[in-house]
Parts: C-alpha cells; sequence; structure tokens
C-alpha cells in the first residue's frame, strides 16, 4: 500500500466515512458484492471503474432490483430512471478524486451522481482506484482539469475545449485551481460539484480504495 492510500485511508476514517481496502480489482468486486442485500433496488452513476470491475453484470444478473440507466427506450424513459435512481438501497459509483485528508470530490454534468451522493439513496457504495488519490482538493480539482473531464469528454465526444486540448481552457488561462472556471460549451460536463467531507449520517457512504488503476 502507498503513502497516499493509506493516509486516504485513515483520513476517511476520521470523516466518518465506512472505509474498504482492497487489494485488486477482483477483492473490490467482492467487497461492493457484500454491501448489496440480495433483492436490494440498486443503480449506479456513469463510471468506467464500475464497467471494469464487472459490477454492472452483476447487478443486471436478477439477485438485484436494478434501475440500469442504460437500458432505455426513449429519452424520458431514461430521465425517468434517473430520477428514480435517486431513492434506491444502494447507489454505486466512483468518485473523480479522492484527497489524502478524506474528501471525496465529484464534478457532473447532469448531477444525478452527485444527488445521489448527497443525499437519497439508503447506502451509497463508492469505489476509487489508487491513480484517483490526491494530496489536496485543490489537486483534486486539477485532476478532473487535466485528466478526467478530457477523458469522459472523449468517452462521450463533447466537441468541448478539453476534448481537443487534453486539458480544461482554464489550465490555458492561467486559473485552472477555479473550481468552476472553464469553456462555456453547450457540451460541458463540469456543471455541479461536490466535495463530501465529515459525514452527517453514520455509515451512509461505503468508500472501497482499491490498490489498483481505475477509471478516469
Amino acid at each position: 500500500m502507498n503513502e497516499a492510500l493509506a493516509n486516504a485511508l485513515v483520513a476517511l476514517k476520521k470523516n466518518r466515512f465506512d472505509v474498504y481496502y482492497a487489494e485488486n480489482r477482483e477483492e473490490a468486486r467482492e467487497i461492493a458484492l457484500e454491501l448489496i442485500p440480495e433483492g436490494a433496488s440498486c443503480a449506479v452513476g456513469g463510471s468506467a471503474t464500475l464497467d471494469q470491475l464487472g459490477l454492472l453484470a452483476d447487478l443486471r444478473s436478477g439477485k438485484y432490483r436494478f434501475i440500469d440507466r442504460y437500458d432505455f427506450a426513449s429519452q424520458e424513459e431514461r430521465e425517468e430512471k434517473l430520477r428514480l435512481g435517486l431513492m434506491t438501497d444502494v447507489f454505486l459509483m466512483s468518485s473523480n478524486a479522492v484527497t489524502e485528508d478524506g474528501l471525496l470530490y465529484n464534478v457532473d454534468g447532469r448531477g444525478n451522481r452527485i444527488g445521489a451522493l448527497a443525499h437519497g439513496p439508503k447506502s451509497v457504495i463508492v469505489i476509487a482506484g489508487r491513480n484517483k488519490i490526491v494530496p489536496t482538493l485543490a489537486d483534486a480539482v486539477i485532476r478532473v482539469k487535466t485528466v478526467a473531464a478530457p477523458l469522459n469528454a472523449k468517452r462521450l465526444n463533447c466537441g468541448t475545449y478539453c476534448q481537443e486540448k487534453g486539458h480544461c481552457l482554464s489550465v490555458d488561462q492561467g486559473c485552472a485551481e477555479n473550481m468552476t472556471a472553464g469553456c462555456a460549451s453547450r457540451r460541458r460536463i463540469c456543471s455541479k460539484f461536490s466535495v463530501e467531507g465529515m459525514q452527517f449520517i453514520p455509515h451512509r457512504i461505503k468508500v472501497i480504495l482499491v490498490d489498483d488503476d481505475l477509471g478516469f
């Protein structure tokens, strides 16, 4: 276990998250499934990490009442499923960054993911690889602007500045640490920002830190 991961584990516990350490991807998947009661209603936030762990296939196995955001016949059905996901027994997601002083930093376009993290689902399981651990909140903001947002914009083909240049416009403007600064594109995916610190409701948010690189 590297020092950054060890620091994050300790700090998250101090902030009253339920914290789990996984040595590898398979162990992370096993821990997550142990935290989901059979028959529970479940939903997910958009996440390359969950896909890499194979958890979407597990949720579609029939053991759970999975509200599948990826299975829809119309935009109206998709929006309804995203709303229903905010009231599930269990919501699974990753985090754009985890700081060594125990914060979860996330940036959304629509906001269903950080909405669920903040309030709604009875239990939230956050799975993050060691590549997402950064020293401070300022580093978390920069990580999103130089790593997570450009790669997600490319994945979604947003046609934004960060997709083209590989970093946010705010980097070139010299204000990368400004959380909200960036381009004015209508397809910008950085429109809502969330910092989770000391937890008000005990045991609601579970964080699984994985000693492997996962997601963006």
